[in-house]
């Protein structure tokens, strides 16, 4: 079979919004385990080594900090990341592996010092495992390949750490998710794009799945903080059941489903819990609620008080309104004005049940930005 050439990815490229790219410390941890194998198997010391990038049509040249033999068995080599102009916790951090044969003829994961261990489930590796993610053990594996080219398999043991590891976890969302002793070893791409949107979503994925860790039969899923005390108080939900999603609806519905269909099951009840200015956004086919993303929903609210058969005036009020706070303030003393904001909890949950099968019931459950309820709360 004929072998596709790669290209080489630049890092001294930017990125459109002009600032520099980095690596993640998956590329790090692959470039560390790369270069200990060429001295262990090849007797050659490199100050840089390429690595396959997860895309396959690209790689990286990654310079080497150290590698040395720590004895007859095990070599050491150490990279620093770099996460380019990306607001990184682990930038400038040395990424370690040690790496050593073993009879069993397969590549194992060990968490070294400094990188965390899986305590709760939902997380992309199971509870007991190194955390490092999926993504950074199949780049290593590729690296494991590429060393040995045709030569007969063999098994290594592949120990990642993190120098200081424990402490720069402690900046980072592990502790919140279970993840003890250090950092993760993370990265999609093998590539930092800064002050990307990408670390966010992909955060938001994280925390969806340690939500339904553990066979949750409700999660609540809340664009801000409003709905927090209902989630905590009235659904009894634990902070680890309720998601921050921000303005990333859509992707958070799908990260969701996903998940639910890899595990083969249902989500008893879904709660999303927050403003009509956000939620309602949705019932003009808005999944990115950001302003910049969006109109604002006082269209879309008129809309549904017209199907309701409220006045004229009062659809053209509201239709006029500067806000959707504005909407609530207006509607205060209206006899029919829970009417409204139940029907469009209805017609929102309707949606969100339409882009998650997975989940057996929506529940919607709109507030005021004083966290009063307006529907069925």
């Amino acid at each position: 079979m004929k072998q596709i050439a790669l290209e080489k990815f630049d890092l001294d490229s930017l990125a459109p919004n002009g600032l520099r790219r980095g690596r993640t410390t998956g590329s790090c941890a692959t470039a560390a385990v790369k270069v200990a194998l060429y001295l262990m198997l090849r007797g050659e010391y490199r100050i840089q080594v390429p690595i396959t990038l997860p895309d396959h049509q690209h790689y990286l040249v990654i310079p080497i900090q150290s590698v040395q033999w720590i004895d007859e068995q095990s070599v050491r080599a150490e990279v620093i990341k770099d996460g380019g102009d990306d607001p990184d916790n682990t930038h400038g951090a040395t990424i370690f592996a040690i790496v050593c044969k073993n009879n069993l003829g397969k590549i194992r994961f060990f968490a070294g010092k400094g990188v965390g261990i899986a305590t709760q489930p939902g997380l992309r590796v199971a509870v007991g495992e190194p955390a490092i993610n999926p993504v950074p053990r199949l780049m290593m594996q590729q690296a494991v390949a590429e060393v040995l080219g045709n030569d007969s398999p063999v098994g290594f043991d592949l120990t990642i750490g993190c120098e200081n590891g424990e402490i720069i976890a402690q900046k980072t969302f592990n502790p919140r998710l279970g993840i003890v002793g250090g950092i993760s070893i993370l990265g999609t791409s093998g590539i930092v794009e800064p002050l990307s949107l990408a670390s966010w979503i992909a955060s938001i994925e994280v925390y969806v799945r340690v939500a339904l860790g553990g066979d949750a039969s409700s999660i609540a899923l809340l664009p801000g903080k409003i709905g927090r005390s209902y989630a905590k108080e009235t659904l009894a939900l634990s902070p680890q059941r309720t998601v921050q999603i921000a303005n990333f609806l859509g992707d958070a519905l799908d990260f969701m489903q996903q998940a639910l269909v890899e595990e083969q099951r249902k989500l008893e009840v879904l709660w999303l819990l927050g403003h009509p200015g956000k939620l309602a956004k949705v019932l003009a086919d808005v999944w990115n609620t950001h302003s910049s993303k969006s109109e604002m929903a006082m269209t879309v609210v008129a809309g549904v008080a017209f199907d309701l058969n409220f006045s004229g005036d009062l659809v053209q009020t509201i239709a006029r309104a500067n806000t959707v706070e504005a909407i609530v303030e207006i509607l205060q003393h209206q006899a029919n004005s829970t009417v409204l904001w139940l029907e469009i909890e209805r017609r929102i949950a309707a949606l969100v049940h339409k882009r998650t099968p997975a989940v057996s019931r929506v529940e919607v459950r709109l507030f005021n930005l004083n966290g009063k309820p307006l529907g069925a709360a």
